[in-house]
């Protein structure tokens, strides 16, 4: 696949148009909005709309080689975006945020940490089970589907795209599609499910959610413009943040470049650590036709681990007042919008009209396996506030770690639990690893060399272990009237 520079910067200018629209789309419908779905979604959904698999079936186009209401080459162009781009994302995670010791983290997340790792590991358990059990007898599909629930849901839009020339290496083409899929039903589904399970917890008494008081009328005015007003005012945190880019300009002819430079560094570690990897795969255990894994393992992983280091340099060498954490999220954020709207708008719906019921089948057993964690396990390893802190780790393995800060703030406004820093702490001993880390990224190539039964007993044994230390461990802590308080 080549294309031109020109033909690469029309296709991102229509990504750009995409997302343009999809902010409109927002602003007019108050039902999308309460689903919370990201721009880069409904962006992605129109111009999926508008490709070879929907409107491109029955409206006449003008191009020589139509994809949809689009020409060829730019369908080609988002198909090789994904691949790019998540790089950019897990390279820049870690860059901008102090990194604190293991101890630290331990002590204020561990709960959550076993509570995310039980989740993340549980979905490959459920999935391989039902991949070898009916998915693979019943409607042939390929052992490797067992890995979807944790791609698409834990590793969400971006990870399942940045995964997509693994599925093509692998032979399992339309796993990447079926992917994407679970992806957005796990958004859309971890909304409206962690929204009900919040407001069945308020009825039980686990959570106490903030009474409204009816106030008059013009009173009720003078306080939406009062906070009309405070929202304009910067918080704390975004005040120091907006000190810092200050600082930053004028020490800096530009800061973004300084950032995005900051991003290829650790994109090159990743690249270099990943191809030292391989290259001793293939000197040792690979040799002669031996087994590969490293060979179909995707860079993001490892340039997030290389975001890592950089970060590390920066604190060493007390660079922290020239790189900003909020630049960083803006680049990101960025790129994964780019991402999600370019791997969508290649979403073969073919595909999932062809493997229908395996791809509702597997959306049922991860919601289920999800909502069980939450109900069962979680009130009995998280001692305290297990509801808040539990339903963020429901909301990021069902979606994004945006649906997880989202739940935590419907059920805990002010985060009087402290559950918004035990979450963020967790990330940093849970995301190398599942999620879209290491072990997400090698899934595939592991069942393909090793055999999905093999995986499935690995991870098995994973679940079980993380869930045993979770309640021998923590679970003392638990108050007694408090256990499995539902």
């Amino acid at each position: 696949m080549s294309f031109s520079v020109g033909e690469l910067f029309v296709a991102l200018m229509l990504i750009s148009l995409a997302l343009l629209a999809s902010n409109v789309v927002l602003s007019h419908s108050a039902m999308l909005r309460r689903l919370f779905l990201p721009s880069s979604v409904i962006g992605g959904l129109i111009l999926l709309l508008l490709g070879p698999d929907a409107l491109g079936q029955v409206v006449p186009l003008p191009f020589e080689e139509p994809a949809g209401l689009f020409p060829a080459f730019v369908h080609e162009s988002w198909a090789a975006l994904p691949g790019l781009l998540i790089n950019v994302v897990f390279a820049a995670l870690f860059i901008g945020r102090p990194i604190p010791g293991l101890r630290t983290i331990w002590l204020r997340a561990g709960p959550q940490v076993v509570v995310g790792q039980t989740m993340a590991w549980g979905q490959y358990v459920v999935g391989l089970s039902l991949a070898l059990l009916v998915l693979a007898p019943v409607f042939g599909m390929n052992p490797m589907a067992g890995a979807l629930i944790e791609i698409g849901f834990e590793g969400g839009h971006g990870t399942a795209a940045g995964m997509a020339d693994t599925f093509d290496e692998l032979g399992f083409e339309e796993g990447a599609d079926l992917a994407l899929g679970l992806a957005t039903v796990g958004i859309v589904s971890g909304v409206l499910i962690g929204t009900l399970m919040i407001n069945l917890a308020a009825r039980r008494g686990v959570i106490k959610l903030e009474e409204k008081v009816e106030t008059p009328r013009s009173q009720r005015q003078a306080q939406e413009i009062d906070s009309e007003q405070e929202s304009e005012l910067p918080s704390t945190e975004d005040y120091a943040e907006f000190k810092k880019d200050l600082a930053q300009e004028e020490e800096t002819a530009d800061p973004l470049s300084l950032h995005i430079g900051l991003v290829g560094i650790a994109i090159v570690i990743g690249w270099l650590i990943l191809s030292a990897l391989q290259w001793v795969e293939q000197q040792t255990w690979a040799s002669d036709g031996g087994i590969e894994i490293l060979a179909h393992v995707p860079l993001f992983p490892l340039a997030m681990i290389g975001g890592v280091i950089v970060q590390l340099c920066v604190t060493r060498f007390g660079l922290e007042p020239h790189v900003s954490s909020r630049t960083m999220a803006r680049i990101a954020g960025t790129a994964l919008d780019f991402t999600i709207v370019a791997a969508l708008a290649t979403l073969s719906l073919t595909a999932l009209g062809e493997y229908l019921i395996p791809f509702l089948l597997l959306a049922a057993a991860g919601i289920g396996w999800c909502l069980f964690v939450l109900i069962v396990i979680a009130p009995r390893v998280i001692p305290e506030n297990w509801f808040e802190r539990g339903i963020g780790d429901f909301g990021q393995s069902m979606g994004v770690t945006v649906t997880g800060l989202l739940l935590m703030r419907m059920a805990d406004p002010k985060n009087r639990s402290g559950a918004f820093e035990s979450f963020g702490y967790k990330q940093l001993m849970f995301e190398p690893v599942v999620g879209g880390g290491l072990f997400t990224a090698a899934s595939l190539p592991l069942i393909a060399q090793f055999g999905p039964l093999t995986i499935l007993g690995l991870t098995l044994v994973l679940t079980v272990a993380w869930l045993a230390f979770g309640l021998l461990y923590f679970g003392r802590m638990v108050p007694e009237r408090g256990r499995g308080r539902w």
